[in-house]
């Protein structure tokens, strides 16, 4: 097909900000986790999609198959949409109690 790119599930970008290996980054409508480090200006690749251990908001409980939400001022997911102002990001594919530091999320790829 002429049209065909890329499989999508790696978007490579400029950063607007650094950041490290493993974190969430969104950009736009685009979120991912970082490949590698990346300062500002540098080249960054996100991957879309995926199972991640992710960061949560530790108060936060998420069933296996809730939606997935992310807070971009706190860096973390979240069970939080905090009225439509943070993005879905994907489903947790395991349990996340209250309190707990983290959860396994598969990523939408997009949203």
């Amino acid at each position: 097909m002429k049209s065909y790119v890329q499989p999508g599930d790696r978007i490579t970008l400029t950063a607007a900000a650094a950041a490290s290996s493993g974190d969430g980054v969104l950009v736009g409508s685009l979120f991912g986790i970082a490949f590698g480090d990346a300062e500002i200006g540098d080249t960054l690749t996100l991957s879309t999609t995926g199972v991640f251990e992710m960061a949560k908001v530790s108060t936060d409980v998420l069933a296996v198959g809730a939606a997935v939400y992310w807070d971009d001022s706190a860096g973390l997911a979240t069970s939080d949409d905090d009225t439509g102002s943070n993005p879905k990001i994907g489903v947790a594919v395991t349990a996340a109690g209250n309190p707990s530091s983290s959860v396994r999320v598969r990523l939408n790829g997009a949203f």
